[in-house]
Protein backbone atom coordinates (compact mmCIF):
# COMPACT_ATOMS: atom_id res chain seq x y z
CA UNK A 1 0.00 0.00 0.00
CA UNK A 2 1.48 3.37 -1.03
CA UNK A 3 1.41 6.46 1.18
CA UNK A 4 -1.61 7.91 -0.64
CA UNK A 5 -3.73 4.85 0.10
CA UNK A 6 -2.27 4.67 3.63
CA UNK A 7 -3.69 8.13 4.34
CA UNK A 8 -7.16 6.99 3.29
CA UNK A 9 -6.86 3.73 5.24
CA UNK A 10 -5.78 5.50 8.44
CA UNK A 11 -8.72 7.89 8.25
CA UNK A 12 -11.19 5.17 7.35
CA UNK A 13 -10.10 3.18 10.42
CA UNK A 14 -11.09 6.10 12.65
CA UNK A 15 -14.29 6.96 10.81
CA UNK A 16 -12.97 10.13 9.23
CA UNK A 17 -12.88 11.40 5.69
CA UNK A 18 -9.66 12.38 3.94
CA UNK A 19 -9.04 16.04 3.12
CA UNK A 20 -7.10 16.72 -0.08
CA UNK A 21 -6.05 20.28 -0.87
CA UNK A 22 -5.00 21.44 -4.35
CA UNK A 23 -2.65 24.36 -4.88
CA UNK A 24 -0.91 25.69 -7.98
CA UNK A 25 2.86 25.49 -7.55
CA UNK A 26 4.53 28.84 -8.10
CA UNK A 27 1.57 30.99 -7.10
CA UNK A 28 2.56 33.45 -5.79
CA UNK A 29 6.06 31.94 -6.17
CA UNK A 30 7.84 28.63 -5.57
CA UNK A 31 9.36 29.73 -2.25
CA UNK A 32 5.90 30.60 -0.97
CA UNK A 33 4.60 27.23 -2.20
CA UNK A 34 7.00 25.47 0.18
CA UNK A 35 5.64 27.48 3.11
CA UNK A 36 2.03 26.97 2.01
CA UNK A 37 2.33 23.19 1.79
CA UNK A 38 4.00 23.07 5.21
CA UNK A 39 1.10 25.13 6.55
CA UNK A 40 -1.44 22.78 4.94
CA UNK A 41 0.21 19.83 6.68
CA UNK A 42 0.18 21.66 10.02
CA UNK A 43 -3.49 22.50 9.47
CA UNK A 44 -4.50 18.81 9.22
CA UNK A 45 -4.77 18.39 5.47
CA UNK A 46 -4.15 14.72 4.64
CA UNK A 47 -2.89 14.92 1.04
CA UNK A 48 -1.77 17.84 -1.10
CA UNK A 49 -2.21 18.00 -4.86
CA UNK A 50 0.58 20.14 -6.32
CA UNK A 51 -0.45 21.54 -9.67
CA UNK A 52 2.18 22.10 -12.35
CA UNK A 53 1.19 25.36 -14.08
CA UNK A 54 0.39 24.85 -17.75
CA UNK A 55 -0.55 27.36 -20.43
CA UNK A 56 -3.25 25.26 -22.13
CA UNK A 57 -5.35 23.54 -19.44
CA UNK A 58 -8.46 21.51 -20.24
CA UNK A 59 -10.44 21.15 -17.00
CA UNK A 60 -9.21 24.13 -14.99
CA UNK A 61 -11.73 26.91 -14.37
CA UNK A 62 -10.92 30.64 -14.27
CA UNK A 63 -9.45 30.56 -10.76
CA UNK A 64 -6.81 27.91 -11.43
CA UNK A 65 -6.16 29.21 -14.96
CA UNK A 66 -5.33 32.61 -13.45
CA UNK A 67 -3.11 31.00 -10.80
CA UNK A 68 -1.25 29.04 -13.48
CA UNK A 69 -0.72 32.18 -15.53
CA UNK A 70 0.68 34.03 -12.50
CA UNK A 71 2.97 31.11 -11.72
CA UNK A 72 4.26 30.94 -15.29
CA UNK A 73 4.87 34.69 -15.30
CA UNK A 74 6.87 34.24 -12.10
CA UNK A 75 9.08 31.66 -13.78
CA UNK A 76 7.64 28.35 -12.62
CA UNK A 77 8.81 25.34 -14.64
CA UNK A 78 8.44 21.58 -14.32
CA UNK A 79 11.95 21.30 -12.90
CA UNK A 80 11.26 24.25 -10.64
CA UNK A 81 8.25 22.43 -9.24
CA UNK A 82 10.37 19.33 -8.65
CA UNK A 83 12.96 21.43 -6.83
CA UNK A 84 10.13 22.94 -4.81
CA UNK A 85 8.92 19.47 -3.80
CA UNK A 86 12.43 18.57 -2.65
CA UNK A 87 12.35 21.59 -0.33
CA UNK A 88 8.85 20.68 0.88
CA UNK A 89 10.19 17.26 1.84
CA UNK A 90 12.60 18.96 4.24
CA UNK A 91 9.56 20.33 6.09
CA UNK A 92 6.85 17.66 5.94
CA UNK A 93 6.15 14.08 4.83
CA UNK A 94 2.51 14.72 3.88
CA UNK A 95 1.58 12.67 0.77
CA UNK A 96 2.05 14.76 -2.38
CA UNK A 97 0.30 14.12 -5.69
CA UNK A 98 1.45 16.04 -8.77
CA UNK A 99 -1.50 17.17 -10.88
CA UNK A 100 -0.74 18.10 -14.47
CA UNK A 101 -1.79 17.71 -18.07
CA UNK A 102 0.12 14.98 -19.86
CA UNK A 103 1.95 17.31 -22.22
CA UNK A 104 4.49 18.47 -19.59
CA UNK A 105 5.18 14.80 -18.79
CA UNK A 106 5.74 14.06 -22.48
CA UNK A 107 7.98 17.09 -22.92
CA UNK A 108 10.07 16.13 -19.88
CA UNK A 109 10.07 12.48 -20.91
CA UNK A 110 7.82 10.02 -19.02
CA UNK A 111 10.71 7.92 -17.69
CA UNK A 112 12.72 10.97 -16.63
CA UNK A 113 9.62 12.61 -15.14
CA UNK A 114 8.80 9.56 -13.03
CA UNK A 115 12.42 9.14 -11.95
CA UNK A 116 12.76 12.77 -10.88
CA UNK A 117 9.34 12.77 -9.18
CA UNK A 118 10.36 9.79 -7.09
CA UNK A 119 13.76 11.27 -6.30
CA UNK A 120 12.32 14.47 -4.84
CA UNK A 121 9.56 12.76 -2.88
CA UNK A 122 6.38 12.82 -4.99
CA UNK A 123 3.94 10.05 -4.02
CA UNK A 124 1.56 10.05 -6.96
CA UNK A 125 0.65 11.66 -10.29
CA UNK A 126 -2.69 12.70 -11.76
CA UNK A 127 -2.48 13.42 -15.49
CA UNK A 128 -5.88 15.04 -15.92
CA UNK A 129 -6.22 14.70 -19.70
CA UNK A 130 -4.70 11.24 -20.16
CA UNK A 131 -7.39 8.78 -21.31
CA UNK A 132 -7.25 5.53 -19.34
CA UNK A 133 -7.30 3.52 -22.56
CA UNK A 134 -4.07 5.26 -23.65
CA UNK A 135 -2.34 5.20 -20.28
CA UNK A 136 -0.84 1.71 -20.06
CA UNK A 137 2.70 2.81 -20.90
CA UNK A 138 2.59 5.67 -18.38
CA UNK A 139 1.04 3.43 -15.71
CA UNK A 140 3.87 0.92 -16.18
CA UNK A 141 6.48 3.67 -15.83
CA UNK A 142 4.74 5.04 -12.73
CA UNK A 143 4.53 1.59 -11.16
CA UNK A 144 8.21 0.95 -11.86
CA UNK A 145 9.05 4.08 -9.87
CA UNK A 146 6.53 3.53 -7.08
CA UNK A 147 4.24 6.40 -8.05
CA UNK A 148 0.53 6.07 -7.34
CA UNK A 149 -1.72 6.78 -10.32
CA UNK A 150 -4.93 8.80 -10.05
CA UNK A 151 -7.62 9.11 -12.72
CA UNK A 152 -10.80 11.15 -13.07
CA UNK A 153 -14.35 9.81 -13.28
CA UNK A 154 -17.12 12.25 -14.28
CA UNK A 155 -20.87 11.85 -13.70
CA UNK A 156 -21.19 11.17 -17.43
CA UNK A 157 -18.49 8.46 -17.51
CA UNK A 158 -20.01 5.18 -18.77
CA UNK A 159 -19.64 2.06 -16.64
CA UNK A 160 -17.22 0.47 -19.12
CA UNK A 161 -14.87 3.44 -18.84
CA UNK A 162 -15.12 3.39 -15.03
CA UNK A 163 -13.82 -0.16 -15.25
CA UNK A 164 -10.86 1.04 -17.33
CA UNK A 165 -10.14 3.74 -14.75
CA UNK A 166 -10.14 1.52 -11.68
CA UNK A 167 -7.97 -1.11 -13.41
CA UNK A 168 -5.25 1.51 -13.83
CA UNK A 169 -5.64 3.38 -10.54
CA UNK A 170 -3.23 2.68 -7.68
CA UNK A 171 -3.92 5.79 -5.60
CA UNK A 172 -7.53 6.97 -5.44
CA UNK A 173 -10.35 7.58 -7.88
CA UNK A 174 -11.02 11.29 -8.39
CA UNK A 175 -14.80 11.61 -8.70
CA UNK A 176 -15.64 14.82 -10.54
CA UNK A 177 -18.77 16.17 -8.87
CA UNK A 178 -20.26 17.76 -11.99
CA UNK A 179 -19.61 18.25 -15.70
CA UNK A 180 -17.52 21.26 -16.66
CA UNK A 181 -14.42 22.86 -15.19
CA UNK A 182 -13.12 23.46 -11.70
CA UNK A 183 -14.45 26.28 -9.52
CA UNK A 184 -16.12 26.84 -6.16
CA UNK A 185 -19.88 26.23 -6.09
CA UNK A 186 -22.64 27.11 -3.63
CA UNK A 187 -24.30 23.69 -3.70
CA UNK A 188 -23.36 20.07 -4.31
CA UNK A 189 -25.03 18.27 -7.23
CA UNK A 190 -28.20 16.41 -6.28
CA UNK A 191 -26.98 13.22 -7.98
CA UNK A 192 -23.55 13.14 -6.31
CA UNK A 193 -24.33 10.17 -4.05
CA UNK A 194 -25.49 8.20 -7.10
CA UNK A 195 -22.30 9.05 -8.99
CA UNK A 196 -20.12 7.88 -6.09
CA UNK A 197 -22.19 4.70 -5.72
CA UNK A 198 -21.54 3.82 -9.37
CA UNK A 199 -17.80 4.02 -8.77
CA UNK A 200 -18.04 1.99 -5.56
CA UNK A 201 -19.80 -0.79 -7.46
CA UNK A 202 -16.67 -1.14 -9.59
CA UNK A 203 -13.90 -0.93 -6.98
CA UNK A 204 -12.81 -0.93 -3.35
CA UNK A 205 -10.29 1.83 -4.09
CA UNK A 206 -10.69 5.09 -2.16
CA UNK A 207 -13.01 7.59 -3.85
CA UNK A 208 -12.52 11.33 -3.34
CA UNK A 209 -14.83 14.01 -4.72
CA UNK A 210 -13.59 17.25 -6.25
CA UNK A 211 -14.75 20.21 -8.41
CA UNK A 212 -16.81 22.77 -6.52
CA UNK A 213 -16.09 21.72 -2.92
CA UNK A 214 -15.39 24.91 -0.99
CA UNK A 215 -16.96 24.99 2.50
CA UNK A 216 -16.79 22.89 5.69
CA UNK A 217 -20.45 21.99 5.20
CA UNK A 218 -19.73 20.64 1.71
CA UNK A 219 -16.69 18.73 2.96
CA UNK A 220 -18.83 17.12 5.67
CA UNK A 221 -21.53 16.19 3.16
CA UNK A 222 -18.99 14.69 0.74
CA UNK A 223 -17.25 12.68 3.47
CA UNK A 224 -20.57 11.07 4.38
CA UNK A 225 -20.81 9.50 0.92
CA UNK A 226 -17.18 9.22 -0.23
CA UNK A 227 -13.77 8.54 1.28
CA UNK A 228 -12.54 12.09 0.88
CA UNK A 229 -13.09 15.63 -0.33
CA UNK A 230 -10.83 17.66 -2.63
CA UNK A 231 -10.76 21.44 -2.21
CA UNK A 232 -8.90 23.46 -4.81
CA UNK A 233 -10.32 26.71 -6.17
CA UNK A 234 -11.43 27.99 -2.76
CA UNK A 235 -7.87 27.70 -1.43
CA UNK A 236 -6.33 29.06 -4.64
CA UNK A 237 -8.74 32.02 -4.45
CA UNK A 238 -7.68 32.73 -0.90
CA UNK A 239 -3.99 32.59 -1.79
CA UNK A 240 -4.62 35.02 -4.65
CA UNK A 241 -6.58 37.45 -2.49
CA UNK A 242 -4.08 37.65 0.38
CA UNK A 243 -0.75 36.78 -1.27
CA UNK A 244 0.67 40.24 -0.55
CA UNK A 245 -0.46 40.12 3.08
CA UNK A 246 1.84 39.02 5.90
CA UNK A 247 -1.08 36.94 7.23
CA UNK A 248 -1.22 34.69 4.12
CA UNK A 249 -0.11 31.53 5.92
CA UNK A 250 -2.26 32.24 8.96
CA UNK A 251 -5.39 32.79 6.88
CA UNK A 252 -4.80 29.71 4.72
CA UNK A 253 -4.11 27.64 7.83
CA UNK A 254 -7.28 28.76 9.58
CA UNK A 255 -9.39 28.06 6.51
CA UNK A 256 -7.96 24.58 5.98
CA UNK A 257 -8.24 23.73 9.67
CA UNK A 258 -11.96 24.48 9.40
CA UNK A 259 -12.26 22.18 6.40
CA UNK A 260 -10.31 19.44 8.21
CA UNK A 261 -12.61 19.66 11.23
CA UNK A 262 -15.54 18.86 8.96
CA UNK A 263 -14.14 15.49 7.88
CA UNK A 264 -15.18 13.90 11.17
CA UNK A 265 -12.14 14.64 13.30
Amino acid sequence: MNSVQQAFAANRATGRGTLIIYITAGDPDLAATVDIVATLAQSAADIVEVGIPYSDPLADGPTIQAASQRALEHGATVQGVFDCVAKIRQRTQIPLVIMTCFNPILQYGPEAFAEEATRVGVDGVLASDLPPSESDQWCAVAAEHGLATVFLVAPTTPDERIGEVVERTTGFVYAVSRPGVTGAQDELPADLAESVARIRQATDLPVAVGFGISTPEQVAAVCRIADGAIVGSAVVNMIASVQDDDSLLEQVGQFVSGLAAATGR
